[in-house]
């Protein structure tokens, strides 16, 4: 008895078109919904994102029985805008000056320190070859986990020790405190610098200074952009711990001091009512928006050097 083999043809049997296609059209509609749902999300948290702000920089245009009445979001007149300022410079013979002054130069200060400190320390951790890394690594991965709340108390016994307490030194010296920076700056020098450069550079007789202020520095452009960026924004709004530091209103920062203009108006504090205050509802406003404005101006300046940094690293050569 003689069998056949079956021919090449035959025992090959190709999937049928139609159901190719029907896969092929079923995974470009899940693909166009799913990227749906992710403009939806988008534009949503932008919307959300950036109504309160434009509400924010309106508010001061008007007057209080504007901002009761009037739509939300129509504008009312330029001139309101300095009749809110000069109301807020009557709170304490315009105290509000030495307030956004302080803030200024302790943050201008504590983004210098925490910045020149978190480079250096990120790079000596990423590229060089210290004695106990790994326990100086683990020690500032636990300094981040720890609640800033909790080290208070702590800082506030050091500080009172060293006799620094109610002085600009006590909140800069502990506002540079920035152990998210070093571990940024360590991931930045570990993964987006090649390891040879820096040995090409160390064979050609260059030493770890060197290395670091001809090399790495000049490299991590968008890593300081980061660095400044996050640092200027917790050190800009930081109120706790100036709170805490200092006992004089002439060394207050902005939001410490607005807390305290804002406690003793009746426009949010009901309980001052008794009390005679032009500052109301427009001068809150304004006031506001002279903590959220810094922020805002120091992103656009530093978005590109952000965009740089946050896509350092994911394409390697």
């Amino acid at each position: 008895m003689t069998t056949t083999a079956p021919s090449q043809t035959e025992a090959v049997t190709p999937l049928p078109m139609t159901i190719t296609h029907h896969n092929l059209n079923k995974r470009t509609a899940s693909g166009s919904v799913g990227r749906v749902m992710v403009w939806v999300t988008l534009i949503v948290g932008a919307l959300l994102s950036i109504i309160p702000m434009i509400w924010l920089i309106i508010a001061p245009s008007k007057t209080a029985p504007q901002l009761n009445n009037d739509p939300p979001f129509s504008f009312g007149s330029f001139a309101n805008y300095g009749i809110a300022w000069q109301n807020l410079l009557t709170f304490q013979d315009g105290i509000i000056v030495q307030w956004l002054v302080n803030s200024i130069i302790y943050t201008l200060l504590i983004v210098a320190i925490s910045c020149v400190t978190a480079l250096l320390a990120g790079y000596a951790l990423a590229a060089t070859a210290i004695p106990f890394k790994r326990t100086m690594l683990i020690t500032t991965l636990v300094a981040m986990i720890v609640p800033p709340v909790a080290l208070v108390l702590p800082l506030f016994i050091q500080i009172s020790q060293l006799g620094l307490y109610d002085t600009p030194t006590a909140v800069i010296l502990t506002s540079s405190f920035y152990p998210f920076g070093v571990f940024l700056a360590y991931i930045y020098f570990t993964t987006s610098i090649p390891h040879e450069v820096y040995e090409a550079a160390r064979v050609d007789g260059a030493g770890e200074f060197q290395t670091f202020f001809l090399i790495a520095l000049p490299l991590s452009r968008g890593l300081f952009g980061m660095l400044a960026f996050f640092s200027f924004s917790a050190a800009w709004v930081n109120y706790f711990l100036p709170y805490v530091l200092l006992g004089s209103a002439a060394n207050y920062t902005l939001p410490v001091g607005l807390g305290i203009l804002f406690s003793s108006t009746p426009a949010l504090n009901p309980g001052n009512g008794a009390q005679q205050s032009v500052i109301g509802r427009p001068e809150i406003a304004l006031a506001g928006l002279l903590v959220a404005i810094p922020i805002l101006i120091v992103f656009l300046l530093s978005s590109r050097l952000l965009v740089r940094g946050v896509l350092a690293g994911a394409v390697k050569s």
